[in-house]
């Protein structure tokens, strides 16, 4: 089978125009342009930030002080509101407008007494505490703002449960059926009497609400963990980096998977545990050469491949591509593309041809993409090295690390396609997509997807080429192809998100599948708060 069959059907099929040598020609030496995001770029602020252990008290207070200068609030009384509607200001303004503040008030258990409604007591004057059934006089006694009084010992008793039991956020009045919701200065001066540590835990157990409540406040899931938070301003379905440099999906605290749903991602990873041993087998580390059938070990991040006989093949389904392996002959690439047929007397034989042939090539990916991470990156910096050494008319060889950090991106993007195509393909919305709508919205994004996957072995060829002992001219040309590949790489990952989140999941009834929006700059780094 010749190259042209194989990898594409013509270079004008991937490009937005063709490639022009005398395009680049006269402005050779000018460095691409520069990587923006559109946030920034519209003077937005951060819309993820790192919130570190000493500045967790300040992002809480952020929060507070809008409920305390909206509704005139003490302190407290924001914080218990906050608490109950999980930290969501917003959600807070609107019960506030919508329903009024004595609805907001009552819901979240907060009691708001008059100045003029509690004078002061006599202190000779005695109570009776409704828990012991003593009589103790004013000073050894506590009013709540709920109108509610025992005795401090009562009282300190019951706080001291509360707290031990990890219930310190909302601790409700002892009286029967009041569900108020008690000051935190009086908990925190009845309890320093009998254990001023527990205090501190008590503290801590409120000012940690901040993240364990709060749907866009969560920790960073780093092991060891680094002891960070990362906060969201805006969607929650998003992907983050944190300071200490993990990398993950703010939903659902995975490692990174987009453009794959979260839900997608979970049945990926189990099916993958249950199965992969199987897989693996069938997906072993070498291939056989199509020509000789001798056995041919990947070295490198390329997906395409040539054994010491001379014949080039694909390592992702092991079919031979000629010997033509050109800029402009790479065509007809059609091996991600799944094929029925492997053996249909029964469903679940079928199904496993289904999961080797997504598995297979998800795990070629992620395989090249850590080969690239690692191995492929020293050698390009030592490239790099020896071409700044040289007496070039170029001097920013930025353009080769960003073509690799290019090529990172788009590869995890396609790996993580595959998962998505085998349930988005397979069963999981059998009930409301019919076959012929199937095959349509298959062919449709395998034809994004295998545009993508063509353009990401490309780059990953030119960028293994020897380039660092290259004449100017040649260096010049590889350079441009480089920088044209990584362009049209980020398009297509664009185009392919784009197709799966306005074709194929924006008319599905199930709206639990959502994927984050694609970032040409990559996973967005938390700032500092």
């Amino acid at each position: 089978m010749a190259m042209d069959d194989m990898y594409g059907s013509s270079d004008e099929e991937y490009y937005n125009g063709g490639y022009d040598d005398d395009e680049y020609e006269d402005d050779y030496d000018r460095a691409p342009e520069p990587e923006y995001d559109d946030d920034l770029a519209c003077g937005k602020a951060p819309s993820c930030r790192v919130i570190r252990k000493e500045s967790l008290l300040a992002a809480q207070k952020e929060d507070l002080q809008r409920i305390v200068d909206l509704l005139s609030l003490k302190e407290h009384h924001a914080r218990t509101l906050l608490i109950h509607y999980q930290w969501d200001a917003d959600k807070v303004f609107a019960i506030f407008v919508e329903r009024g503040k004595e609805k907001l008030y009552a819901e979240a258990g907060i009691s708001i007494e008059e100045k003029d409604e509690n004078p002061a007591s006599d202190p000779s004057t005695e109570y009776t505490c409704e828990i012991c059934f003593e009589d103790f006089p004013d000073e050894q006694t506590t009013l709540m703002e709920c109108k509610h009084r025992f005795c401090n010992d009562c009282w300190t008793e019951y706080f001291i449960v509360k707290i031990n039991d990890g219930k310190s956020r909302r601790i409700t009045c002892m009286a029967q059926k009041c569900k108020a919701i008690c000051d935190e200065g009086k908990i925190r001066d009845l309890v320093t009497t009998k254990d001023s540590d527990l205090v501190e835990k008590f503290d801590r157990f409120i000012l940690e609400s901040y993240i364990e409540d709060n749907k866009r406040v969560k920790w960073c899931p780093s092991v060891p963990h680094c002891g960070n938070a990362i906060r969201v301003e805006d969607d929650e379905y998003c992907e983050v980096e944190c300071a200490c440099g993990k990398q993950f999906c703010f939903n659902c605290l995975c490692d990174l998977h987009s453009p794959c749903s979260c839900i997608m991602w979970d049945l990926w990873m189990k099916k993958c545990d249950d199965e992969a041993p199987t897989v693996s087998w069938m997906s072993e580390k070498t291939k056989h050469c199509p020509k000789c059938y001798k056995i041919v070990e990947k070295d490198g991040g390329c997906n395409l491949v040539t054994c010491i006989c001379g014949q080039p093949f694909c390592w992702l389904c092991g079919e031979a591509t000629g010997l033509e392996h050109t800029w402009n002959s790479i065509k007809g690439h059609t091996c991600g593309r799944y094929k029925e047929g492997h053996s249909k007397n029964e469903d679940s034989v079928e199904d496993y041809w289904r999961l080797t042939h997504y598995y297979r090539r998800y795990k070629a990916h992620i395989d090249s993409m850590k080969i690239e991470a690692s191995e492929s990156r020293q050698k390009l910096l030592d490239k790099v090295c020896t071409l700044e050494a040289k007496d070039f008319q170029v001097k920013d060889f930025s353009w080769a690390m960003s073509g690799l950090n290019r090529l990172a991106l788009s590869r995890r993007v396609v790996a993580c396609s595959y998962p998505f195509a085998y349930y988005y393909f397979g069963d999981l919305f059998a009930d409301e997509i019919s076959k012929k709508e199937r095959e349509i919205k298959q062919n449709l994004f395998e034809v994004q997807q295998q545009q993508l996957e063509t353009n990401i072995e490309r780059l990953s060829m030119f960028l293994e080429e020897p380039f660092a002992n290259y004449a100017e001219d040649k260096l010049v040309e590889t350079r441009m192809k480089i920088i044209t590949l990584s362009t049209v790489t980020d398009d297509l990952c664009k185009n392919l998100y784009e197709c799966i989140d306005n074709d194929l999941l924006v008319p599905l009834q199930q709206a639990t599948h959502t994927i984050v929006r694609y970032r040409s700059k990559g996973v967005e780094k938390a700032s500092e708060l």
